[in-house]
């Protein structure tokens, strides 16, 4: 079992940019992955990044992609998301959710999901 703690959520203006942690509590594999999803009001939850643990191998929506950088520190179990240029469309509840995976291929292919935390980002 996985314990997910997110946080660096806030209010910012467009353009601005904004730093999301997640914290695991407990050892994770090498085979394990780390991803990013998001929900909007009235949205289906969306992929937003993902890395592999072991080999660093990043993967990012199109949305998202040049703008944010998915990154870990392995002493402290912890992915972060680092998003710049924000844009109002970012708007979002994000969550942090761990695959037992290599790389997973969909929503369902994470097993722990975090809390969320909202970003709201202002025109």
């Amino acid at each position: 079992q996985v314990q997910l703690v997110e946080s660096g959520g806030g209010l910012v203006q467009a353009g601005d940019s904004l730093r999301l942690s997640c914290a695991a509590s407990a050892r994770t594999f090498s085979s394990y992955a780390m991803g990013w999803f998001r929900q909007a009001l009235g949205k289906e939850r969306e992929f937003v990044a993902v890395i592999n643990w072991s080999a660093g191998r990043r993967y990012y929506a199109d949305s998202v992609k040049g703008r944010f950088t998915i990154s870990r520190d392995n002493a402290k179990n912890t992915v972060y998301l680092q998003m710049n240029s924000l844009k109002p469309e970012d708007t979002a509840v994000y969550y942090c959710a761990v695959s037992q995976r290599f790389l997973p291929a969909g929503f369902y292919d994470y097993d722990y999901w975090g809390q969320g935390t909202q970003v709201t980002v202002s025109s």
